[in-house]
């Protein structure tokens, strides 16, 4: 049975190994070295995770094995709007995705920063991602576009 619950200290370095699975890969691409995620303009979604105010983490918990995680932080990535608006990342093993998990961690991730007093959050995604319906379908909404991807804002 799938749990929803937030990380625990020591499953932080999880979040290496989602954010790998988070990078999207349009059909026919090979899926690029596992070395990317040590790219400065990825580490900066885990290095350090844990240690800033918005620094948020929910996991999709299978019988005691984490298959799926959303977290936020506030940082310069791809979906940065401002110094006070948590940027969202999420990923789920594939095996997993399609059964309404990824849309039931977003939305406790979206409340959780409602009750933490955040106004918005935000993220980026490329326009060919099956997540944007998703996205769409928890709040988000397109806020600016360039040719590859959206950068989305839900008001919270």
């Amino acid at each position: 049975m799938i749990t929803v619950r937030e990380i625990k200290e020591e499953e932080y370095d999880l979040l290496k190994a989602f954010l790998y699975e988070a990078i999207f890969i349009p059909e026919g691409m090979n899926p690029p070295e596992r070395e990317i995620i040590e790219q400065p303009e990825l580490k900066l979604y885990y290095e350090n995770f844990g240690s800033e105010k918005a620094d948020h983490c929910i996991v999709a918990d299978d019988d005691g094995r984490v298959v799926g995680a959303v977290w936020t932080r506030i940082m310069k990535d791809y979906g940065h709007v401002d110094d006070d608006t948590p940027s969202f990342a999420i990923s789920l093993y594939t095996e997993y995705r399609g059964k309404g998990i990824g849309t039931k961690m977003m939305e406790q991730m979206l409340e959780h920063l409602r009750t933490q007093g955040y106004k918005k959050a935000s993220l980026a995604v490329q326009k060919a991602n099956y997540a944007v319906r998703m996205y769409e379908k928890v709040g988000f909404e397109v806020a600016h576009e360039n040719e590859e991807e959206f950068i989305m804002v839900c008001y919270l």
